[in-house]
């Protein structure tokens, strides 16, 4: 069995999430990916994320318009959204993707910043 010499999908906790977009914060070419659905995103959500929701009947179809060159973090609630995402986007061929293990649970916990609303 073979394996690719780079993965695609790194997994990293909340706090490695954190440098990550601190690291990236100017970088166009980074984007922060929540795929909770519009109410849990307005509930509380990572500053800067755009949010596409894994529920929705379009959701591959909006995957698919995204750039494939940028590096992806993609999170959910806990991590099983943000994992399964983030192997689709594999398949559709993106090359750089980040699973937040833990989701935004976690990343609460750790006393790490939200927004709230809209």
């Amino acid at each position: 069995m073979a394996s690719p010499l780079k993965p695609s999908i790194r997994d990293l906790d909340p706090r490695g999430s954190s440098l990550l977009i601190r690291e990236r914060a100017v970088d166009p070419d980074f984007v922060i990916l929540d795929v909770r659905t519009p109410r849990e995103y307005e509930m509380g959500r990572i500053e800067g994320s755009v949010n596409i929701d894994y529920h929705s009947p379009g959701f591959e179809a909006e995957l698919e318009r995204l750039d494939r060159e940028k590096t992806y973090l993609v999170y959910c609630l806990v991590g099983i959204r943000s994992r399964n995402a983030a192997d689709m986007m594999e398949e559709l061929g993106f090359e750089d993707l980040v699973n937040m293990v833990g989701g935004i649970r976690q990343w609460h916990r750790e006393g790490l910043p939200i927004i709230v609303g809209r």
